[in-house]
């Protein structure tokens, strides 16, 4: 057995993905050690356990964030917010084995020598103050190199991958290079998460309504151009590749086709930003997210990702509520015939 699975696994952050990451790997027979900052989910869970609706419940330690210890050896995996990853690499040592498995670029994050990461591509719902999550969107977890690595840190993205998969909650794919996963990833979050949190509706909304579906069909194409423009590399993460999704989107007839075909699996799930746009100190993982596009695309144009960063900062700023007037506001600030 690699050494690292001789070790408990602390997982940073009991969301949906920390949560049920903790729960199959106890469910396969591991240690694991779960760190949060919640009081009430905190003491819920050591009262009651860790449960995810339909497999049950697992007794999982869970420790404060402000008691936590960094372990000397073992894995780390952080299922935190990106917003919240400053106070957590400030904690870790250098040569901590660290598996990020987030959505969205942090660049304090990305400056760090860590190995491997992981993107989920089933959506976890967890409450908001019990660790009590619910699958509600099937998909894999997907788990791969980030840079070169060694013989010995290849053997232990493999166990990690192997002991995760074990209890057989979602599949998990070993990948050879993970940051195409996590740049398809970046282009369907930052198209659905501040489109369906501003509005206050759940996913698959966003392929009913008319506003709607148009903003959402033109933020996935130009995410996708700005990926191209910066020469990313995309992977298929669902049934088409995102080659195959520009082209159907740019195809007549065939993006309403793909609403429908869509629209089921998305209905009632929700992005990880509606949670926090509803918050009463509301900060969002917006930068993570659009944020690290217009980055990416420097001068190249993308006035669409810049009128939703500004749009958001400004609900969060103001504390506005999430309604679906916002999609029009949205829409009357963009140039005329991105909508068309």
């Amino acid at each position: 057995m690699p050494q690292l699975l001789n070790k408990p696994i602390h997982i940073l952050g009991v969301g949906g993905i920390g949560a049920a990451l903790g729960w199959a790997l106890v469910q396969g027979g591991y240690s694991v050690v779960l760190i949060d900052n919640h009081s009430g989910k905190i003491a819920y869970g050591r009262k009651n356990g860790i449960t995810v609706v339909g497999p049950g419940t697992q007794q999982i330690p869970i420790v404060a964030f402000d008691d936590w210890i960094p372990p000397d050896e073992g894995f780390i995996l952080l299922c935190t917010k990106t917003y919240d990853n400053p106070a957590v690499l400030a904690r870790l040592p250098e040569d901590a084995f660290l598996v990020p498995i987030q959505n969205g670029f942090d660049p304090e994050l990305e400056q760090r020598d860590h190995a491997c990461e992981g993107i989920a591509s089933f959506v976890s719902e967890c409450q908001r103050d019990r660790p009590v999550t619910r699958i509600t969107r099937p998909g894999s977890l997907h788990i791969g190199a980030r840079r070169s690595i060694t013989a010995d840190e290849q053997a232990e993205i493999i166990s990690l991958a192997s002991a995760l998969g074990k209890a057989k909650l979602f599949p998990v794919e070993l990948v050879p290079d993970i940051r195409p996963y996590k740049a398809t990833k970046l282009m369907y979050n930052a198209a659905i998460s501040p489109l369906a949190a501003m509005a206050g509706v759940d996913n698959g909304e966003l392929l009913t309504g008319q506003l709607a579906k148009a903003l959402f069909f033109a933020l996935l194409l130009e995410n996708y151009a700005i990926l191209q423009h910066a020469k990313i590399p995309l992977a298929r993460i669902g049934p088409f590749h995102p080659d195959t999704v520009s082209l159907i989107l740019r195809t007549p007839w065939l993006p309403a086709l793909m609403a429908m075909f869509f629209c089921p699996s998305l209905r009632g799930t929700y992005c990880s930003m509606a949670p926090d746009i509803h918050a009463e100190h509301a900060r969002t993982e917006i930068d993570a997210y659009t944020g690290h596009l217009i980055r990416l695309a420097g001068k190249f144009s993308c006035p669409l990702n810049r009128a939703t960063f500004a749009l958001i900062e400004k609900i969060t700023s103001e504390g506005l509520n999430p309604q679906y007037q916002h999609l029009q506001d949205l829409a009357d600030h963009l140039p005329e015939g991105i909508l068309s």
